[in-house]
């Protein structure tokens, strides 16, 4: 779907999908918030069991989880697991207020809050989303297809948007996390929408085929 006529604005169909996109995301959050603590904690734990079981975790892996807002899924103990397993673990850090490019850091380290009042890494050292080999990704709602609806900020869609131009190598694996219940049966697709793998909710993972580029 284009996102835009040859002019430059925005088309029927792309106001369209952000109308829409911005309903459901206030809806899925929502849901979201309804969750009790407790219903939190056991999705946290359950998904820590399956990301440990999926195989994709070995010495040497570069993976890279998040620091949860409010209403995201804590992925601590996920990381946990990724560290005994031998993988480093890396956390996004927004490198440009103006420009919003995002990028990864080592975990572990001092933290700082960005211009968004997100948690980063202090660190200088940090590497584009090419390098690593699993992506943990925060999401509001997504869909059958795998697309994801975020926060609005597009930081993982412009981190990654050189997968579109991909054929082959895909770079990391992009796993969602999120409750069973922030699926959804469809989400309006934009053109610079970048696609999940697989997703990880309290139920188990789900993998999602690939669509012909």
């Amino acid at each position: 779907m284009s996102d835009a006529p040859d002019d430059g604005t925005p088309s029927d169909a792309a106001i369209a999908a952000q109308v829409a996109r911005a309903a459901l995301r206030r809806e899925a959050r929502d849901r979201r918030r309804a969750l009790s603590p407790t219903v939190r904690r056991h999705a946290a734990l359950a998904i820590a069991a399956h990301l440990a079981a999926s195989g994709w975790l070995r010495p040497g892996l570069r993976l890279a989880g998040y620091l949860a807002m409010p209403g995201e899924i804590d992925v601590s103990a996920c990381l946990a697991v990724a560290l005994r397993r031998g993988a480093s673990v890396w956390l996004p850090r927004i490198d440009s207020v103006r420009r919003a490019r995002m990028s990864f850091a080592p975990a572990g380290g001092a933290l700082r809050r960005n211009a968004y009042g997100i948690p980063e890494p202090v660190t200088c050292s940090r590497v584009g989303a090419r390098w690593l080999q699993v992506v943990l990704v925060p999401l509001v709602a997504v869909d059958e297809a795998g697309t994801r609806l975020g926060m609005g900020g597009g930081f993982y869609d412009r981190a990654l948007a050189w997968r579109r131009l991909r054929r082959r190598w895909q770079g990391p694996r992009l796993v969602g996390i999120a409750h069973s219940t922030q699926c959804v049966g469809h989400v309006p697709p934009l053109a610079h929408d970048i696609r999940l793998d697989a997703l990880l909710t309290e139920r188990g993972p789900i993998h999602f085929r690939k669509h012909p580029r």
